[in-house]
């Protein structure tokens, strides 16, 4: 069984280039398009992965990652920050809110599938 992986960006061209990557490697995606999205998305769809944006409307990545790593059926699903905040510090910024990994935007495909199967166990 393949395994499945939310993807949280507000930008559909981010999306795309994940569905796309991701599907070419065997993986099942679910989408979300905001913070808040996510939250419902991870109860529901319970993936092996979180990549997270961000800056998003609606509710950001830290507060989506904070709500995710709070509820004890969903803290022990993986989350990565996939973010254009890439200034010193940010990454600590993602880590501190819960996330698991921290890939910059722009990512190189072979960067990011190196990132997912490592937390995967791939």
């Amino acid at each position: 069984m393949s395994k499945k992986i939310l993807v949280v960006d507000d930008t559909e061209d981010n999306r795309q280039i994940l569905r796309d990557l991701l599907g070419m490697a065997g993986y099942d995606m679910v989408e979300a398009h905001d913070g808040a999205e996510a939250v419902e998305r991870a109860s529901e769809h319970r993936p092996d992965l979180i990549l997270m944006d961000i800056q998003m409307p609606v509710m950001d990545g830290y507060e989506a990652t904070r709500r995710i790593k709070a509820d004890p059926a969903l803290r022990a699903i993986p989350v990565i920050a996939v973010t254009s905040y890439a200034l010193s510090g940010d990454e600590e910024k993602t880590r501190a809110a819960g996330c698991d990994g921290y890939v910059a935007k722009p990512y190189s495909p072979r960067q990011m599938l190196s990132k997912v199967r490592e937390i995967l166990g791939a």
